[in-house]
């Protein structure tokens, strides 16, 4: 399957650490194995915005996930913020609502930046019985293709989804939409992540990019295991 979308390395590595050297050395190591890096919430509360730009210096593209969800105004100069960054996608929460997620775009246009702004949906950790005890009905499909809906209506450039959503968005709003998919694991770990699948699975359902953290960065050689994921579903995309 061929999306727009799809670099020819597909894998934004993970590097969910405070440590900002332990990040850089992880960065260099990575060069050429991976096709981009993300900074999550536990960098960027550790090292702010001089880690990012630090990190940034080893010339791979910057995904900075900080999940932003709060009052429009808030997120909007957020957004402004994070547009002076040289980073390539950050996330808000769909579930902020519509007013917030224009509220973010209009503030990215403003700035004249080419930043994409990625909607999560539903994060990997939370299955079924976790929206049955938020009082949130239908199933996790229903409530992932609600808040996708609203996000793309927003003006949003993509989602952020589980493996297991990929075909259902994929039907609903076809091969425009940029999805970036975490929860990509090499075999069962018994971690965190409760809805994960294959490299291959995920790429051949639609996703676009995928997030990869602990199947690499915990690795001995982690651009060997980089490449490893990639070798099959390159061959199959």
């Amino acid at each position: 399957m061929s999306h727009s979308h799809r670099p020819r390395n597909p894998i934004y590595c993970a590097l969910d650490q405070s440590d900002r050297e332990a990040a850089i050395v992880l960065a260099r190591r990575l060069r050429g194995a991976v096709g981009g890096l993300k900074l999550g919430l536990e960098f960027f509360a550790a090292n702010g915005p001089e880690g990012v730009r630090a990190v940034a210096a080893e010339n791979l593209p910057l995904f900075l996930d900080l999940k932003l969800h709060d009052i429009p105004n808030t997120v909007a100069g957020a957004v402004r913020a994070i547009c002076r960054l040289p980073v390539a996608m950050t996330t808000l929460h769909a579930s902020g609502g519509e007013a917030m997620l224009r509220a973010a775009r209009r503030s990215r246009d403003e700035s004249g930046s080419e930043l994409r702004l990625l909607a999560v949906t539903l994060l990997t950790s939370l299955e079924q019985r976790d929206l049955q005890r938020m009082g949130i009905a239908g199933t996790v499909s229903d409530h992932v293709l609600r808040l996708a809906e609203t996000a793309l209506a927003a003006g949003l450039d993509g989602l952020v989804c589980s493996p297991r959503e990929l075909t259902a968005i994929r039907a609903r709003f076809g091969e425009e939409p940029l999805l970036v998919v975490p929860g990509i694991r090499t075999s069962p770990t018994g971690d965190d992540q409760k809805r994960t699948a294959s490299a291959e699975g995920a790429l051949a359902a639609g996703a676009d990019l995928l997030v990869i953290g602990r199947p690499i960065t915990r690795a001995s050689d982690p651009a060997a295991a980089a490449r490893a994921i990639l070798q099959s579903p390159t061959e199959a995309a």
